[in-house]
């Protein structure tokens, strides 16, 4: 578990926890509400009946008794069954509303969790894997809504049902009703114990469930690497690994269930053994009628059946405490980085695009002992092609990453036309910005689907017009479906420069102000790459070729020397040159001149 979440679970009680499930369900309250009031129709109902049937059975015995209201037999019969009816159709509406608020719960809760975690900043997801993400969006919510709608419903009906039959039993006959009562003492105390066992193992086995997924997740979405390496009976055992993981735990579950309801089940059963032998005695005294006796009996069924819920009740919503915890600490946590909704944003007008960074100084939130950037400063001009080169592993796509703001710089400031970009508002700021990454990430959908990401309203016209300019369109109009072509998960029908060049056309029509390129033209060849960067320097569709600020993060020679300037990165995350590629190759004791130098050795036959 992240540490930061477990430190926020140990400072929820079990109590706390309990009152902001129920929170939860404070948007349902009407649906609630018209359920809790069936239920006590519906239970008015049950709970009657023990009674009846006492009286009936007095009245079929004893040849002279009168029937009730002064109704003949047949018409009581009539009179119990319209009584089972109603009670049979408030149950139905019980249940009807109960399911539809839990659902309307579920998705409720799915999209509150999925809004957070979507917004949260990249050390969050830098520290959490997906497929755990996905499992607290998928099970846990389903869990907790569980637990709060239909477990409460059944609860609150066995409480009903407990608190009536015990009253009734105690009308009838207070002897034999404190013999049923001496079992109730060991089996609340008995719960109680189980419950908390309960809520531990529980959130173990959320925990676990949500390793699974992750290995699974991981695996599944990168079939080709693992068979590529014929890995597949290694993945198999790692995955089985938390499949045992889970069983061992349901397994601690399942024994301690079994405990739990069969020492249940014993008490109860030596307490029935008990009133059966005291109440005999009773009839045989005449201290009780035979109706009386099976009154008692059947309410203290009901009561045994509704204790019995009330546990099954507690274990659930212990579980549901669990899952919640889990829940509860996605609900709560706040993005590191402040998306500022409130803040500065510059309009069209007075937006000239300059960037600077002064003095920043970063480290990774996982890796905070090492420092990628000291000090570090640098200029872009706005309007201008930059590129980036430099060692590998050195920074430059940080730079890319502090410039969109997933990280906030630890010293320093990150400038945008003298503001810093943490005074700006986030979205805004976004909006100007594009970036194609060297590993392209293209949904499951078609290359409409995708282009249509970057603007959702463009034009057929438009969108090959972006194509045009990523030289796309050449490819994609040879597709049978030509836009409507599916690329499938991750766009894996499509080449690595396909993909690539269909990413640039999307972030092309986002007409962006600044567009980034990590290393995104790798998979091209020189000819390819210089089509795309020539169409790049002439402007992005739609925007009557306003020049854009181009940021190039590459290693190719072909790539920077087609900038109009080079920021070189050096060992110590510092620029160590700048200039344009001409003037840095010429330099024959640069660090420019070194870098080129030992790549092209790293490249040659």
């Amino acid at each position: 578990m992240d540490p930061e979440e477990a430190r926020g679970a140990k400072r929820t009680s079990t109590r706390q926890a309990w009152l902001r499930l129920f929170r939860l369900a404070r948007p349902e309250y009407k649906m609630l509400g018209g359920a809790v009031g069936l239920l006590f129709v519906s239970s008015g109902v049950t709970m009657a009946i023990p009674f009846s049937m006492g009286r009936i059975v007095d009245i079929v015995t004893h040849a002279g008794a009168t029937v009730p209201f002064g109704l003949t037999l047949g018409q009581l019969f009539g009179a119990m069954a319209a009584l089972f009816v109603v009670g049979a159709a408030a149950n139905t509406g019980r249940v009807i509303l109960i399911r539809t608020a839990g659902e309307r719960m579920i998705a409720r809760l799915r999209r509150q969790l999925f809004d957070r975690v979507i917004r949260q900043d990249m050390g969050f997801f830098d520290r959490n894997r997906t497929g755990d993400l996905v499992s607290r969006l998928s099970t846990d919510t389903a869990i907790v809504s569980k637990s709060i709608t239909n477990n409460v419903s059944d609860g609150l009906r066995a409480t009903v049902s407990a608190v009536a039959g015990l009253g009734m039993m105690v009308y009838v006959s207070p002897k034999l009703t404190a013999v049923m009562l001496g079992i109730v003492p060991p089996i609340a105390a008995w719960a109680v114990v189980y419950g908390r066992y309960i809520k531990r193992l529980s959130r173990k086995t959320q925990e676990a469930v949500g390793d699974l997924t992750k290995v699974s997740e991981e695996r599944i979405s990168n079939v080709r690497t693992v068979q590529a390496f014929s890995r597949e009976p290694q993945e198999v055992a790692r995955f089985d690994v938390e499949a045992q993981r889970i069983f061992a735990l349901a397994r601690r579950e399942a024994v301690a269930s079994g405990f739990f309801f069969g020492g249940n089940g014993l008490v109860g059963n030596l307490g029935l053994l008990a009133f059966l032998g005291l109440g005999g005695r009773m009839v045989m005294l005449g201290d009780l009628s035979i109706g009386d006796m099976t009154t008692v009996m059947l309410y203290s069924a009901y009561v045994g059946m509704s204790l019995s819920g009330l546990s099954s009740f507690f274990s659930e919503v212990m579980k549901g405490v669990g899952a919640g915890s889990r829940l509860f600490y996605l609900l709560d946590r706040a993005p590191a980085v402040d998306r500022n909704p409130g803040g500065v944003v510059i309009a069209d007008r007075d937006y000239v695009g300059r960037i600077r960074f002064e003095g920043v100084g970063f480290r990774y939130p996982t890796r905070g002992d090492v420092p990628v950037f000291h000090n570090l400063s640098l200029e872009i001009a706005p309007g201008t092609h930059v590129a980036i080169a430099g060692p590998s592993g050195k920074g430059k796509s940080t730079v890319a990453a502090l410039l969109l703001r997933f990280y906030d710089p630890q010293e320093g400031r990150v400038l945008v036309d003298g503001h810093d970009l943490r005074d700006m508002s986030l979205d805004a700021w976004r909006a100007r910005v594009a970036v194609v990454p060297q590993e392209p990430v293209l949904f499951a959908g078609t290359i409409r689907d995708n282009l249509l990401y970057g603007r959702p309203h463009a034009t057929d016209a438009e969108l090959i017009e972006a194509l045009h300019v990523a030289d796309a369109w050449y490819f994609v109009e040879r597709f049978p479906q030509q836009m409507d072509t599916y690329v499938g998960e991750r766009g894996v029908s499509l080449s690595g420069g396909q993909k690539q060049r269909v990413a640039i056309a999307r972030a092309l029509l986002a007409r962006p102000d600044v567009l980034i390129l990590d290393e995104a033209t790798s998979a091209l060849d020189g000819t390819r790459e210089a089509r795309v960067l020539d169409s790049l320097a002439r402007g992005a569709p739609g925007m009557g070729r306003k020049p854009m600020t181009v940021i190039t993060i590459a290693h190719r020679a072909s790539t920077l020397q087609r900038s109009d300037s080079i920021l070189v990165l050096g060992e110590n995350g510092a620029i160590e040159e700048t200039g344009p590629y001409a003037e840095l190759i010429a330099n024959p004791n640069g660090y420019f001149k070194h870098l080129m130098a030992a790549q092209a050795a790293e490249h040659a036959p």
